[in-house]
């Protein structure tokens, strides 16, 4: 999974570069992403992840990315985060 945010899925953009003449040739806006180790309090591991870093801030201001994960939908997770968030969910349960 080249170029995405692991937790958002944002990805490339395309758009056009426009010059004085107003020539415009096709260019890409790649999404800021950087690697992370963030640390799951309750399964108690590390998980490496591929975050764009507006996802990032988001993580530090929810609290971590335990709460990160349960306090977003399934549907806005890929796949990855929401087998994941499953994981943090039954450790959560069972302790």
């Amino acid at each position: 999974m080249a170029r995405r945010c692991a937790l958002t899925g944002k990805g490339v953009l395309t758009g056009n570069n426009v010059s004085h003449a107003h020539n415009k040739t096709r260019r890409r806006y790649l999404p800021n992403l950087q690697v992370a180790s963030l640390m799951s309090t309750v399964l108690g591991e590390s998980v490496r992840l591929k975050l764009c870093t507006s996802a990032l801030r988001t993580v530090e201001h929810k609290g971590g990315l335990d709460e990160f994960l349960l306090d977003t939908r399934d549907v806005d997770l890929t796949p990855e985060m929401v087998r994941l968030k499953k994981r943090v969910r039954k450790a959560r349960a069972a302790a």
